[in-house]
This record gives C-alpha cells, sequence and structure tokens, in this order.
C-alpha cells in the first residue's frame, strides 16, 4: 500500500447533491431554500449569535457587574523567584528589564514583588509595586526596594 492508490472505504463517500441544475434533476426551482425570506436570497449572511428571530443568548443573560476600565494590572512576583534568580545568575541589582531577558515576564508588564519566600543576598530590587511584607524582607536582608 502507498500513498497513491489510498481510497476511502467502499459507501464511505457520497456523490455531491447538484443544486439549481433544472426541475427534472429534483432539485431546482427554489433549490432547496425554500420560499423567500433572507435565507432564499444570495448574497445573505446572518449575524453573530442570530438564532432565527429569537431573543438570543447574549441579550437573554442578566448582565451585572463593573468593568473597571482603569484597573491596573501587575504581574505577581514572589521573592523566592528573585532569590533563584539573583543566586543561578549572581546578581545584585534586579529590574524588569532582568526578569523579562530571564523570560519570567515580558518587556511591558507591570511588576508587583510579593513577599512569599527569603532572600538571603542583599539585592536592590526595581518594580512597579511591592507588598508590605516583600519590602521589609528585601530590607532585611540588607538590600533595597525602589519603586518606579
Amino acid at each position: 500500500m502507498e500513498l497513491n492508490n489510498l481510497k476511502p472505504a467502499k459507501g464511505a463517500t457520497h456523490s455531491e447533491k447538484r443544486i439549481g441544475r433544472g426541475q427534472g434533476s429534483g432539485r431546482g426551482g427554489t433549490s432547496t431554500r425554500g420560499h423567500k425570506g433572507a435565507q432564499s436570497r444570495s448574497g445573505y449572511s446572518s449575524k453573530l449569535g442570530f438564532e432565527g428571530g429569537q431573543m438570543p443568548l447574549q441579550r437573554r443573560l442578566p448582565k451585572f457587574g463593573f468593568k473597571n476600565h482603569k484597573r491596573v494590572e501587575f504581574k505577581p512576583i514572589n521573592l523566592s523567584v528573585l532569590e533563584d534568580l539573583a543566586v543561578k545568575k549572581s546578581l545584585n541589582v534586579v529590574s524588569p528589564e532582568t526578569l523579562a531577558e530571564a523570560g519570567i515576564v515580558s518587556k511591558n508588564d507591570r511588576i508587583k514583588i510579593l513577599g512569599n519566600g527569603k532572600l538571603s543576598k542583599s539585592v536592590e530590587v526595581t518594580a512597579h509595586a511591592f507588598s508590605k511584607s516583600a519590602s521589609e524582607a528585601i530590607e532585611a536582608a540588607g538590600g533595597k526596594a525602589v519603586k518606579l
């Protein structure tokens, strides 16, 4: 058996319906589109979420809540991650650029340092935000927490 003589199993395929080929074919006239209405016309395409005139799902469900469009989203990074990075690459300064180079964050992320883990090395950490416990832990280890 080669790729050039592969065939579908017997009975697995059907010949295509030939629509709009005259009355004698049994599929002439309206060509299986029914009488009148938008779907019988050429060029018809329904809107996204259209349910045939029934009230669409996105309009049936209740709306609630509030989306704050000015929300600032931070990428959380724990002290344990900073410790690993500082020890592996023997760093004294950790900035968003060094975190981006290490592949931990992308270059446009806003970074918040969280206090999970321990710092044994004195490191100067630059980030957009710090939790209270993280800034205390950094300063206790002899480092510096610099807010951007």
